[in-house]
This record gives C-alpha cells, structure tokens and sequence, in this order.
C-alpha cells in the first residue's frame, strides 16, 4: 500500500487498549438499555445525548447492531433478550410496510435482523429479514439495472442510484444464501456493475449519487446531495465504496471489485489530516475549520477489516495494521470516555452539513455523536478482537 501519508510515524492500537475501548463500549451499551430497548436511538444526538425515537427512520438498524455484537461479546442474555424485542419492532415494520420506501433495508434488516438469526436462530428474524430482502428488490430499475435509491418509484427527480446502497447488498447476496433463489444475488450484482461504472470517478473519489435517464436508462449525471459539491467527495460516501466493494468481493470473488477498494482506499487515505480523522469532505483540509465526520474511520477500518480477512500473508497484515492505526486514531481523538459526558460512543461525526451547493437546508447532527458511527464503531472493535461471522 503506498499512500502520500507516511504511516510509519502512527502507532497501532494496543492490545489493552483495544479491551478497554470494547468493553466500554459493550458496558455503554448496557446502560443504554432501558432507554432503548422498547425504543429506538435517534440518529444522530444533540449535545451528545442521544434520545427515544419510533422505529421510522433507516438509521434505527445501527442500535440493535450494537446490542448484538454486545452479546457476542459477553453472551449475557439480557442482549439477547433486548435484541429479540427490536426483532419484533422491525418485523412490524417490515409486514405493515412503515416507512420502507428506500433502499436501506439493509442498514435496518442486516443489523437487526439477520444478526438475531445468524446468532439465536429467532425465525421471525429471519422472515423480517427476507421479507425485507424482498423490499429491497422492489426498488428494481430494469432500465438502468439499479435499485433506486428512495422517492416514487420512476420519478425523473428521483430515478438515481446514491454510493450508501453498496452496503445494502449484502442483504441481497444473504437473502440468495439462505432461500437458495438465485434472483437476489444477481441483482445485487447488477446494481454494484452499474454503480462501480458511474460512481468512481478515474482518480478513485466517489460521486455522492448519480441519475439515469428515465426513458433509455442510460447514465446521466453524478451530483451531490451529502458532500460539499458536485465534484468533491463526501467523507461517508468514500467510505462507503471502500467497504462496499470489500463486501462484493467477498460475495463473488471478482478481482476487480478488490481493484476498486484499493483505489477509493488510496484516495480516501491520501486526503486524511495528520491527525487521521477525516472532514466531512475530503476536499478540506487542516486549517479549513470544517467539521469532522468520525463516522467515516470506523467505515474504512470494517473495510479493510473485511479485505484483511479475504487475502492472505503481508497482504492481510497490513490490512490489519492500516486498520488498527485509524482506529488508535479514532479512540485517542474522538471516542467517548466519561457516560457523563454522552450516552454514545464517538463524538464530532457529521450526520448532514450544509453548503451552498448540496441542497440540505440545515446542519443535522454537526459534531455529534451519529447512530451508524457508533455502530461501525464496535463493529471494528469486534473484527481486531476476534473472528466475526459478519452480519452484512
């Protein structure tokens, strides 16, 4: 890996360290627990603190997530059990079709649900998470052989793929697996064809999102709705082609699929500060005052994490080193250390920042904690602890 940064000069995450920092994170977790066990954690938090939300929004996925990596951690059935009653909630929300118009099922169903399958062999968990693989496929553009993003369904202001939805497939390629039905898996196959072909521009940065023509499917324009302009790359989105091409790869073994995380990698590392945690957009640099987005570290770490367990030798090593370098990064910069000081785990990430070019209205979630940043979080904690049978 030969990257502009020098990485020689950042030390890897200790053993110790690394226990302590799950364990805080799993015993935060547990606090959490009365608030969150009949409710859902907001997305993002204000001042820190993160409140009780209805089971609308599709970030809600991330809070069980967190429970049941806690309970691979301990095997305390309390997780479990708290676990179980969020299957309930999500297969609710997946039968009565509240809020399911979007193509984050997988952020919901994989997290939620295909973790209590996979970890207790809960049968409502695993018709949740099919009928949700299902919901997904529904979003299906045969024109443009995409899974449009959200929005009525054919809409020319809507008919566009967004960078997010590569860690939605891996819902898909579950759901083929477990059903034995081949449909899924080709689909998401299709969508990361087309998506790989638009997305990443030739020096490895991602478009946000990209729209098709409605009548011909024929690719239009990549434009920004989260990332500073049309042209910069927005830190999460990055992340996302990092860690969703690993996924591809793993999923169907294709070299070029591993090619294109090594490029958005490089691209993604050769625009980080010193310090190792990225802006919002890796257009700004030290010195801009922008804020932070946390979240993205603890994305690229699970990348490589799931690259590093692809590949063999010094390959595979330094995969594991790069991953264990950002999050000692991540910990000593960002990560909560007091329960007094937040109810979640990682602060300065960014849910939405304002631009005169991205068309969001407000900042959202500036400088906070984000319910995915935890998440991604404790997920990474869990891959540089142990073998992890992956939920995605």
């Amino acid at each position: 890996m030969n990257f502009e940064i020098d990485l020689s000069k950042y030390a890897e995450l200790g053993v110790s360290e690394l226990q302590d920092a799950f364990d805080f994170a799993v015993d935060q977790v547990r606090r959490n627990l009365p608030d969150f066990t009949y409710k859902c954690q907001s997305s993002n938090s204000e001042n820190n603190i993160y409140w009780q939300e209805d089971n609308l929004e599709w970030t809600t996925g991330f809070w069980p997530g967190e429970i049941w990596l806690s309970y691979e951690r301990t095997g305390d059935p309390i997780f479990a059990l708290a676990g179980g009653i969020m299957v309930q909630s999500f297969l609710d929300r997946i039968v009565d079709k509240i809020e399911v118009e979007h193509h984050d099922m997988g952020f919901l169903y994989s997290l939620a649900c295909v973790s209590a399958y996979k970890l207790t062999g809960d049968e409502d968990a695993r018709t949740a998470a099919i009928l949700a693989a299902d919901q997904l496929a529904s979003r299906w553009n045969e024109k443009g052989k995409f899974l449009q993003a959200w929005g009525p369904f054919g809409s020319p202001d809507h008919n566009r793929l967004i960078v997010d939805c590569l860690l939605n497939l891996g819902l898909l390629y579950w759901a083929s697996e477990e059903t034995g039905d081949p449909y899924y898996a080709e689909l998401a196959h299709q969508h990361i064809e087309t998506t790989l072909k638009v997305i990443v521009r030739d020096n490895g940065s991602a478009y946000h999102t990209y729209y098709f023509d409605v009548e011909t499917g024929a690719p239009d324009r990549g434009v920004t709705f989260q990332g500073y302009k049309d042209d910069s790359s927005w830190a999460r989105g990055q992340a996302w082609a990092v860690y969703g091409t690993a996924i591809s790869y793993r999923y169907t073994g294709e070299e070029k699929y591993k090619e294109y995380f090594e490029k958005t990698l490089a691209y993604y590392m050769n625009h980080l500060p010193s310090d190792l945690v990225p802006y919002w957009d890796l257009d700004f640099g030290e010195g801009s005052g922008e804020p932070l987005d946390s979240s993205s570290s603890s994305i690229v770490a699970c990348g490589l994490l799931e690259m590093a367990g692809l590949c063999e030798g010094e390959e595979r090593k330094e995969y594991r080193k790069l991953a264990s370098i950002l999050m000692k990064a991540l910990i000593d910069k960002c990560a909560v250390k007091d329960p007094e000081e937040s109810n979640g785990l990682v602060l300065n990430g960014t849910y939405a920042k304002h631009s005169p070019y991205n068309g969001i209205p407000e900042d959202r979630g500036v400088d906070e904690c984000v319910s995915w940043g935890d998440y991604y979080y404790m997920e990474a904690l869990t891959r540089l602890s142990t073998g992890w049978d992956p939920y995605w």
